[in-house]
Parts: C-alpha cells; structure tokens; sequence
C-alpha cells in the first residue's frame, strides 16, 4: 500500500512538469526535488539493497552530470535536466534504454509537430499557445521525458512493483 501510494507521485509529478512546461516553458524546481526525494521511501518500502539504492543514485548522478553539459550548450533546458536525473534515478538501470528511446523519439515528434504548427500561421490569443507557435521558443521537452518516463515504467521493477498494486 506504502509502495503504490508513493509511486503514484512519479506519474502525477511527471504529467505535471509537462502540463507546466507547455503552459510556462518552465518546470519548477520542486518537482525535480518531489520526484526524486519520493524514490526513497518507494526504495525502502520495495525493499530494495542500499547497494541497489546506491547504483540508482549513481546512475542518476550520471545523468545529471550529461544533462548539465548538455544544458551548458543550451541543447536542453535546466528544468529538463533536473527532471531527466530524478526520472533516472526511478528507473534504474534496468529502464533507462526505454526511458531514453522513447524520450528520443517523443522528442522527435514534438519537434516535428512544432514544425508544422509553427509554419502553419496559426494564431492564438492565450500567452500559452502563442509560446508554443513562436519559432523564437524552444519545446516543451517535459512532454517528451513524461512520454518516456511513463513508457519506462514495465522495465523499473521499482516502478511495476509500485504502480501495478493500484
């Protein structure tokens, strides 16, 4: 119950950060920090070894360290740094190819759906929707990792573990 009540933080957190990104083209940083202080009592109450805890932890360090670089070229966004390392750290090694295929190709199709709308000359009077069909803004990419992340969840055994209870 502890388990499944916890791991519903990660979709929830997850939808919101993308719900927030297209509105704003922003994430705030407590969803980073929810997102990634909820893995610990989902950890312990899935029982996982403090050597299982630590190789997550290790592997999500990773992904901060590559995403701030990636940040620092101003290929991505801080927001969507933080939200990829504490996504990272959820899914483990085991679903982190998932987590990173589909968040690619999701990233693909939203730059491609972006494309078109902004050749479109469509118009719109809410600040929201006149961000997203500016060519001068970037993408919401919290929509991509949410896609991503939310695909990855079959291969977590933290995360099937946690959500397939509810």
């Amino acid at each position: 119950m502890v388990l499944t009540l916890v791991c519903m933080a990660y979709p929830a957190l997850l939808i919101y950060a993308a719900l927030h990104d297209v509105a704003t083209m922003t994430i705030p940083n407590w969803v980073s920090v929810s997102l990634g202080a909820a893995f610990i009592p989902a950890a312990v109450a899935m029982g996982l070894s403090p050597s299982d805890v630590g190789a997550h932890i290790a592997i999500a360090a990773i992904a901060l360290l590559i995403c701030v670089g990636l940040f620092s070229f101003n290929i991505i966004g801080g927001g969507d740094a933080k939200v990829i390392a504490a996504t990272v750290l959820w899914v483990g090694a085991s679903g982190l190819e998932d987590f990173l295929l589909i968040t690619a190709v999701a990233g693909g199709a939203l730059a491609l759906i972006l494309v078109f709308l902004r050749r479109s000359g469509l118009k719109s009077s809410r600040l929201w929707a006149r961000r997203l069909l500016s060519p001068n803004e970037g993408a919401p990419y919290a929509v991509a990792i949410a896609i991503g992340a939310l695909f990855a969840v079959p291969a977590s055994p933290l995360l099937a573990e946690g959500l397939t209870r509810f």
